[in-house]
């Protein structure tokens, strides 16, 4: 059976792709959904039914590869799709954010996040399909959101190095790149109205458009995914600019 593998899948783009999932690719029977909150991942299942498949897990335990691997071990799984999307970041001046934060920023961004890859790219074969949720931030260092920029520069980086790796074996890896969006992440990132100019004068990428379009862009084999034309510019100036200047236009 065709299946689907998304993390991050309780709320916001995550379970937004898995409605994508459902509705744009009908060929997929089985959606193996992670996140650490049971209930969200049941309330899937209840409304979208048996394709769901929930595997509740933190990824940022040590155990976790062990239980996917176990997952996926079923002879009815065809791991066409992983959507590597579990991530979180905070918005403030490095110095201000906790320690813990700041390293579980970087071990759910990056090492859960290439750990998920490592484990999924056992089961896949050709025609397969990545996507890693990446972001805009990627595209130059934020100031106020340092670990949290950092962490994605590096998603967008193994991104492209995967897909360069892949590419002969008909494995196509996408970043998909969103702005902000009216998603729980907001409020967990203390990004509230007034907490930054930036944020409050950006415009707001809709999640369920964000996942459709990357879907998309992932099956026509596009390496990166921006939305709006406001950011896929930004995308191009942080390319041109040197990046000091960059961060003072985008200071947050």
């Amino acid at each position: 059976m065709k299946t689907a593998v998304v993390t991050g899948a309780s709320s916001g783009l995550g379970a937004e792709f898995v409605k994508a999932i459902i509705s744009d690719r009908p060929e997929i029977g089985k959606i193996i959904v992670i996140a650490r909150r049971a209930d969200r991942l049941d309330e899937l299942k209840k409304e979208f039914g048996d394709k769901i498949s929930p595997l509740p897990l933190d990824l940022t335990s040590d155990d976790f590869g062990d239980k996917l691997t176990e997952a996926l071990k079923g002879e009815d799984t065809e791991l066409t799709l992983l959507v590597n999307n579990a991530g979180f970041g905070k918005l403030g001046d490095f110095c201000d954010i906790s320690t813990e934060d700041n390293a579980l920023m970087v071990r759910l961004n990056c090492e859960a996040l290439t750990r998920v890859a490592s484990i999924c790219l056992k089961f896949m074969k050709e025609g397969g399909e990545i996507i890693n949720t990446c972001s805009i931030a990627s595209f130059a260092p934020n100031t106020r959101m340092a670990t949290y920029s950092s962490t994605k520069a590096y998603v967008m980086s193994l991104s492209r190095a995967m897909r360069g790796e892949l590419k002969s074996k008909g494995i196509n890896v996408l970043a998909c790149c969103p702005g902000p969006m009216e998603t729980e992440f907001l409020p967990l990132a203390n990004i509230t109205k007034g907490a930054s100019h930036t944020f409050d004068t950006l415009p707001r990428v809709n999640a369920g458009e964000m996942a459709k379009k990357s879907l998309r862009a992932s099956r026509r084999k596009k390496a990166v995914y921006t939305n709006k034309l406001f950011f896929k510019f930004y995308r191009l100036v942080a390319k041109v600019l040197p990046h000091c200047i960059v961060m003072k236009m985008a200071k947050t």
